[in-house]
């Protein structure tokens, strides 16, 4: 399940690993340490569309209540005699999601009691009833821009251009996407011709040197531009003035012509459809959001990622490094920010009937 808790540029910056040699690493880490956090809280944070079975609840007299197995945040369609050729679709006006005062996720559906309608077994109590609803812990999500390009016309299409490639506040490499009621999974993000030219001469190879450029250019703070095959990170955006960082992420600083193209990361390789949404077409200024896992989910991925990202530098040993820059790996903190989270975060098990 292409769902991650940390993107590539967070574990990158923690390691300050420049270049893409270690993004194969990287990714790998972090998508093993999303899915031990899945397994050490017996949940998922980013959510999915999908349709799960439940034994008829007989052991609830009048069978009117049923437990869930996962973590629940709405329905879309709740039906009893589920294996039956003609099964019953129960109205949302006659069944309540609960715990009700601090959900979701909600953990059981009730039958109100009010109402005529009963949890039916049918021809069986096996696989009765069927819960099609978006299932997690949340589906909090954060703004990211809009769809610059892509997406329009092609519902197969991969390639797409975001409208913010921000490190900080944009679109990275591992965020699930929510675009209308599709989601999509960056796997890459790369850089493309923005349009906008280097003005004002020559940029010289002095790393104290910014960058002038076209007014009009729509260059955000925190995003990375490509000017030859030197990249550099924006720290601050003006109206044809970029302070930046020159020489980033491990590329050689180098002098510039007059009326150089500069490129920007905004061009996204995406999944469609993931998680069991169905991939459509989307117009260009559509909303783009990005599913944001709780803090400490995030805080912990990224924490295990590193952790095993120098473990594997140190060939699982016990030190990093050598000589009076030898350090020891305890792994305390992160042995702590585990157990903050599984206090915090884990679901009891509980065998659905």
């Amino acid at each position: 399940m292409p769902n991650w808790y940390a993107t590539r540029e967070s574990v990158k910056r923690a390691v300050r690993s420049n270049g893409n040699e270690n993004d194969e690493a990287i990714d790998r880490l972090i998508e093993a340490s999303s899915r031990d956090i899945d397994n050490m809280t017996h949940r998922w944070f980013i959510p999915r569309t999908q349709t799960r079975t439940f034994r008829w609840p007989s052991h609830h007299g009048a069978g009117d209540i049923l437990y869930l197995d996962a973590d629940l945040i709405s329905v879309t369609t709740l039906q009893s005699k589920a294996q039956d050729s003609s099964p019953t679709t129960i109205a949302s006006s006659d069944y309540f999601l609960e715990p009700a005062n601090h959900a979701p996720p909600y953990t059981r559906i009730e039958i109100d009691e009010s109402s005529s309608a009963s949890f039916d077994a049918g021809d069986t109590a096996q696989r009765s009833i069927s819960v099609l609803g978006s299932w997690g812990y949340s589906n909090d999500t954060i703004s990211l821009g809009t769809v610059t390009s892509g997406l329009a016309s092609d519902a197969a299409a991969t390639s797409m251009v975001c409208s913010n490639g921000s490190l900080t506040s944009g679109v990275n490499v591992g965020h699930t996407l929510l675009i209308e009621s599709e989601q999509l999974f960056v796997t890459e993000k790369t850089s493309a011709a923005l349009g906008s030219i280097l003005t004002d001469g020559v940029l010289t190879a002095d790393k104290s040197e910014n960058v002038t450029v076209d007014s009009g250019h729509g260059i955000v703070a925190g995003e990375v531009i490509l000017v030859d095959s030197e990249q550099m990170f924006v720290r601050v955006s003006g109206t044809t003035a970029l302070t930046v960082e020159r020489a980033f992420n491990g590329t050689t600083l180098a002098a510039h012509t007059n009326n150089t193209a500069v490129h920007i990361f905004r061009t996204l390789t995406v999944t469609r459809g993931v998680n069991g949404t169905t991939a459509a077409t989307h117009a260009n200024s559509t909303a783009i959001s990005a599913y944001s896992p709780p803090a400490p989910i995030k805080e912990l991925c990224v924490g295990m990622s590193i952790a095993a990202f120098t473990q594997e530098a140190a060939a699982y040993g016990r030190t990093i490094g050598s000589g009076e820059g030898a350090v020891e790996m305890t792994g305390r903190q992160l042995d702590n920010l585990q157990e903050r989270v599984s206090s915090q975060y884990m679901r009891p098990r509980e065998g659905a009937i």
